[in-house]
């Protein structure tokens, strides 16, 4: 019945004299033995959970072990209230391992519910960071049997996210054994995605071999899904030269159409930055050669999105591959000079043959878009696609995981509590 107490707002909100007086005096100095019987509902108030945390800061270990007592009670209650979640957070991150343990024994029992919550998936995947071995273990090990309802979930997924980030291999196999036969699924999915760049990030290629085999095996339509790409793209980044060679393999032939597509150009572009100085002529060959009866660099450089992917291959050819690659454009500049971004091309080389060295890092990233709709700013042909742009060098490094979700479930701050 603490439902209507929630950051004490609502029209029957009934405050303690204690928590009303404290809301409303500037003069007195609270301490925290002042706030001790009535701790949970500070805890799940606004000023009071941000008084409590502040505290918790600076406070001895003598008084943080009263507040603890005070609300270990109640503490699974807390995990999923609006303020309350913070005071658990925070016992989490500075309390004593006794108390971090006697919290996640709280937990126990309860791991997928809280998963599955607004408030109670940031306690869960703070308890993940903190604890560890056996401890951290069997709190993963509950979200067996429901790997695939969570990572589908706008709160789940975030908690298998960090499983996959902080446990040791073996705790989290049962995550990887449940993707088999669903990586396409996943891949294609807006959480799923995510969850499956975390698994090609964090464990060891001999254990993702076989959701590395259906990633490959369906390369074609990846690329050309607004969350597939972004999986194609991990592979590249994350993967083998074996790996990167088996895809190259089975888009080779149908780059340029790539290379003008909205999701596709990318997984062109990751292509060039990281497969081995042998293997780009193969793509050369494509940018270079005819398509549909024109010259493919004019279709290219002509392109909202092909043009791009003609930048990145200027930054990161050498010697050669460069020199044949501009004087395929130089051939034909008057048609370049008329295109709407052939002036940004022709500025690329110029630039190049001025002799700045690019680092075959800059350009447009592959982190995960924000939440649908959403605008990076900046006037650019791609500021839809959730993307970094040739124009957005400066900000390419976006601290995440993802973008755009990393205030709600990445730092565990409160923004009442800056």
């Amino acid at each position: 019945g603490r439902g209507d107490m929630r950051g004490g707002v609502g029209p029957e909100v009934k405050r303690s004299t204690l928590l009303e007086e404290f809301r409303a005096s500037k003069l007195r100095n609270f301490e925290l033995a002042d706030i001790v019987e009535h701790c949970d509902e500070f805890c799940r108030d606004q000023h009071g959970s941000r008084f409590i945390q502040t505290k918790l800061e600076i406070a001895p270990p003598s008084e943080t072990e009263i507040v603890f007592e005070a609300l270990l009670p109640t503490a699974l209650s807390l995990m999923t209230d609006l303020f309350g979640n913070y005071v658990v957070q925070k016992f989490l991150e500075r309390g004593s391992q006794e108390q971090r343990s006697a919290l996640a024994k709280t937990m126990q029992g309860r791991v997928l519910q809280l998963s599955l919550d607004m408030y109670g998936c940031r306690v869960v995947q703070k308890a993940v960071e903190v604890v560890d071995g056996e401890e951290q273990a069997v709190l993963v090990n509950e979200l067996q049997g429901h790997v695939m309802k969570c990572v589908r979930d706008q709160n789940g997924n975030h908690v298998i996210q960090k499983c996959i980030e902080r446990s040791a291999p073996a705790t989290i196999q049962f995550i990887v054994d449940d993707f088999i036969g669903q990586v396409v699924p996943l891949a294609t999915h807006p959480y799923g995605c995510r969850v499956i760049q975390r698994i090609l990030e964090y464990c060891g290629h001999s254990q993702v071999i076989n959701v590395l085999n259906e990633i490959v095996e369906s390369t074609r339509d990846l690329v050309f899904d607004q969350y597939g790409n972004y999986v194609v793209q991990h592979v590249l980044e994350h993967g083998q030269q074996d790996d990167r060679s088996n895809i190259l393999m089975r888009v080779r032939g149908n780059l340029v159409a790539m290379s003008q597509h909205k999701f596709a150009s990318n997984v062109v572009e990751k292509l060039l930055q990281f497969s081995s100085p042998d293997t780009r002529p193969v793509l050369l060959e494509e940018f270079t050669g005819d398509s549909q009866g024109q010259p493919s660099i004019l279709i290219m450089m002509r392109d909202a999105y092909g043009n791009y992917v003609i930048q990145k291959a200027l930054d990161v050819c050498q010697g050669a591959d460069r020199e044949r690659l501009i004087s395929c454009i130089k051939e034909h500049m008057v048609a370049v000079r008329r295109f709407v971004y052939g002036k940004h091309i022709i500025a690329h080389i110029e630039k190049l043959e001025s002799g700045y060295k690019p680092d075959g890092r800059e350009g447009r990233n592959c982190r995960m878009p924000g939440p649908p709709g959403r605008d990076r700013g900046g006037f650019s042909p791609h500021r839809d696609r959730g993307m970094y742009t040739q124009g957005d060098r400066g900000r390419r490094d976006m601290g995440m995981p993802p973008p755009g979700m990393q205030g709600m479930h990445g730092q565990f701050f409160s923004p009442h509590v800056q």
